[in-house]
């Protein structure tokens, strides 16, 4: 039985009735009278030098409003980190990629746009490209930014403890080498925007994104307009995933043809140009070398990453810290070395997606960890709890525990899969394994530098009585973020959900940093909490004046004033009400006094009720370089188990089964925790069995659409058992912290160590095609036959 009225409780989303009914307004639907359109001149070639453009010939096309080139735009250089803004809206020297924009049309309709797109000519100097990390850090390659040199966009050096001296303590070594592959965010609606400029010089864009606040920053800072000029709005969203979290050309661009011809400007981006605009997920090449001793305790870490980055830092200077610090959990371990290098080539610029930085990493290490308890002759379960962290442990990189579960989380998935039973005793050609997962709840510090506050928010009651109303400037982009904060800001208030209304996406509501890194339950839920407790205490205290009782002896529970004391009168206040209210069918009755009549009551005393919500983490971190990243007020952890079968004579993997439980601290809606890590399932799968973007010798996308980009659909999935654990997180709202993204963290190991226990031999290289495992088999078999 909860202790709760509203949360930790099963309810519909807010957003349900709208998408149900196709009511929900998304970018695309987003009109306005005399609406230009706009499209993008991309690069069709991976390096080369601009020597001249040419848009005459376009501009004069009927229907053509606008063209634009860096020399309308200027060369203000912006990107995801100041430490590393490294791209103009348009090139202007050279393209350092195949979609590079180069310029940008406004036209009365799109098929007009895009003709005048067509007609603009640019003379190249075609230069040499540069398209894996090899060919980026060889002697003499071309250089894609003069002032990063060697191609490197960031290294990252960092020990902790002394990894040589623990490794001369150890009884096993063991180094292994891993390579995932370039992926797409494969979201179903693409990203598009319209700009809206008015007679007073506001800019307003409405977009399809994951970060209003960082957009409207970015759009500020490169059309030079005052940020409180700036709106961005943002609709229902169809996916984000991580790659929708930065400001793009599109967006930028659609602001300037607003600019400049004074009316909106709608810009949408097809799905080869999503592939183009990447900022998804890196390709990892990880070596790692572990080192143990007998017994099974961990040791020593050295671990070496590149990062097939493309040809913009985009999110590249925080993944390639994530993807060493995130190892610093969920196990005990005294030593850890990490050499990380984000590499630039002329391919698309790759950001974060799911699991930043840390979901490749996950599974090369969890995939050694299983390598060890072999040959110590372990259970990889038992393994992995002789290491495991317990709540207020920290981390050898400064990573502070603050609740962690995960040994209920691993015990839940050992009862929830009948590991016992099956471990070591299922046929040849089906497997079991397991594998663990470590994630940040939300980013301890801003992108930027600043002593901002991660997110604010206001819940107001209606003047009448009756309603909170729950402004955020949060992201909800389909993960159920409005229902999660509608819930707390409810259970906080002490009301039904029905009587709140949540309003989401605007800057003009505040500021929220977005829905990234897994943030909002923990940061804006915080925000949310304290608003509405704000609200509720101005409530109480006038209660308090007018009746005489300490506000300490009254609350608000389930819609009505609570009264530890018995026989309090409000038969006054009551009168009040329904003297204001003759005529009304709906008028309270009864021996309790409404929430509607006592926000009326406060009303009339104080006027509008605002209560309003802040949060920020407290200091967090070490204070090495780097440090920062990978910072978090809390940690999520998960386990995972699953169950494959391989057919030995085509390579085919078929999921059974999939076990997986995951630490949220305090599940605000279940409902909506267990989708979150199904979702996370589905997209670890499509990583683990299908996923990768190919490239032709030109550094052109091959499978630029969903056709030949495969991702996991309903057919690939399997049975999935989803086990909620609770660990109460402190720092948390009503004890909450994270699930978006921690619950992908194991799912590929988890199916690399149960290939294994099906064929008995190891891959290091994604994705699990039926050739790459029947290759596997095959030499397998060969090198038995030898020897």
């Amino acid at each position: 039985m909860s202790q709760y009225d509203v949360i930790n409780s099963r309810l519909s989303r807010l957003d349900t009735p709208d998408k149900a009914t196709g009511r929900a307004l998304f970018i695309d639907d987003i009109s306005f009278p005399n609406m230009l359109f706009g499209a993008l001149l991309q690069s069709p070639l991976p390096h080369a030098r601009i020597l001249h453009i040419d848009t005459s010939v376009a501009e004069k096309l009927p229907g053509v409003k606008c063209v634009i080139t860096a020399k309308d735009v200027g060369l203000t250089k912006y990107g995801v980190s100041p430490a590393r803004y490294d791209e103009t809206l348009f090139a202007h020297d050279k393209v350092r990629y195949v979609g590079d924009e180069v310029a940008a049309v406004a036209a009365v309709d799109q098929e007009t746009a895009q003709e005048a797109v067509s007609l603009i000519k640019v003379d190249y100097e075609e230069l040499p490209a540069v398209l894996s990390i090899e060919e980026a850090l060889a002697e003499g390659a071309p250089q894609l930014h003069d002032e990063y040199p060697g191609n490197y966009t960031a290294q990252v050096h960092q020990e902790f403890g002394d990894v040589a001296a623990g490794m001369k303590e150890c009884d096993l070594i063991k180094t292994t080498t891993f390579v995932n592959k370039r992926q797409d965010g494969a979201f179903i609606e693409p990203p598009g925007c319209v700009a809206v400029f008015d007679l007073h010089g506001n800019l307003t864009l409405y977009s399809s994104t994951q970060v209003p606040h960082y957009v409207q920053r970015t759009a500020a800072m490169v059309t030079g307009l005052p940020v409180g000029k700036v709106r961005v709005v943002k609709p229902y969203v169809g996916g984000g995933f991580g790659i929708k979290a930065s400001a793009n050309a599109n967006e930028l661009s659609a602001c300037f043809l607003s600019m400049k011809t004074g009316k909106p400007v709608k810009m949408n981006l097809s799905r080869e140009q999503v592939f183009k605009l990447c900022r998804a997920r890196h390709q990892f090449i990880h070596k790692m070398t572990t080192g143990v001793k007998k017994d099974g305790t961990l040791v020593s870490l050295d671990h070496e990453c590149y990062l097939d980055g493309g040809a913009y830092s985009s999110f590249g200077i925080a993944t390639v810290y994530y993807a060493g610090s995130l190892l610093g959990g969920p196990y005990k371990l005294q030593n850890m070395k990490y050499d990380g290098y984000r590499v630039y080539n002329n391919k698309p610029p790759c950001g974060a997606q799911r699991g930043h930085g840390g979901v490749a990493a996950r599974a090369a290490w969890e995939q050694q960890l299983d390598m060890i308890a072999e040959e110590l002759g372990m259970d990889p379960i038992e393994l992995r709890l002789k290491n495991m962290m317990k709540a207020g442990d920290v981390t050898c990189n400064d990573l502070n525990m603050s609740s962690m579960g995960m040994e209920e989380c691993l015990q839940a998935v050992k009862d929830g899969s009948d590991w016992q039973s099956k471990k070591g005793k299922l046929e040849k050609g089906i497997g079991i394994g397991m594998a663990c997962g470590f994630f940040v709840s939300g980013a301890g510090y801003p992108i930027y530098r600043s002593d901002t506050y991660h997110c604010t928010v206001m819940v107001k009651l209606a003047e009448d009585g009756g309603l909170a109303q729950v402004y955020t400037a949060s992201a909800e982009i389909g993960q159920g973020s409005d229902t999660t904060f509608g819930m707390i800001a409810a259970e906080a208030l002490g009301v039904p959900l029905t009587d709140v209304r949540v309003m989401s996406g605007d800057t003009d509501m505040g500021v929220d940093l977005g829905a990234y890194s897994s943030r909002q339950t923990l940061m804006t839920g915080h925000a949310a909490k304290e608003a509405a407790e704000d609200a509720k205490r101005q409530v109480l205290e006038v209660l308090s004046e007018e009746l005489s009782v300490p506000v300490k002896k009254m609350d608000i529970k389930k819609g009505v004033v609570v009264f530890q004391d018995k026989g309090v009168d409000f038969s006054g206040l009551r009168t009040r009400y329904i003297k204001e209210h003759r005529g009304w069918t709906d008028n309270p009755e009864g021996d309790q006094l409404t929430f509607r009549e006592a926000s009326r009551i406060a009303y009339l005393a104080k006027g509008t009720i605002v209560g309003t919500g802040k949060y920020k983490p407290h200091e967090l971190g070490g204070k090495y370089k780097g440090a920062a990243v990978g910072t978090s007020p809390a940690y999520g952890c998960s386990a995972q188990v699953v169950e494959v079968e391989v057919d030995l004579e085509t390579g085919k993997i078929t999921i059974l089964n999939m076990t997986d439980a995951h630490d949220c601290g305090l599940a605000i809606n279940k409902t909506s925790v267990e989708a979150q890590m199904e979702g996370s399932l589905s997209m670890g799968l499509g990583e683990a069995m299908f996923e990768e973007v190919k490239f032709d010798k030109q550094g052109r996308v091959l499978n630029a659409d969903l056709s030949e980009y495969k991702i996991a659909t309903a057919v690939d999935m399997p049975t999935i058992k989803t086990i909620v654990v609770e660990s109460n997180e402190p720092n948390g709202p009503f004890g909450a912290k994270e699930v978006g993204e921690g619950a992908i963290m194991p799912t590929i190991p988890a199916i690399l160590n149960a290939v294994y226990d099906a064929i008995g031999v190891r891959i290091f290289e994604l994705p699990l095609t039926p050739e790459r495992v029947y290759t596997a088999i095959k030499e397998y078999r060969q090198r038995k036959e030898v020897s």
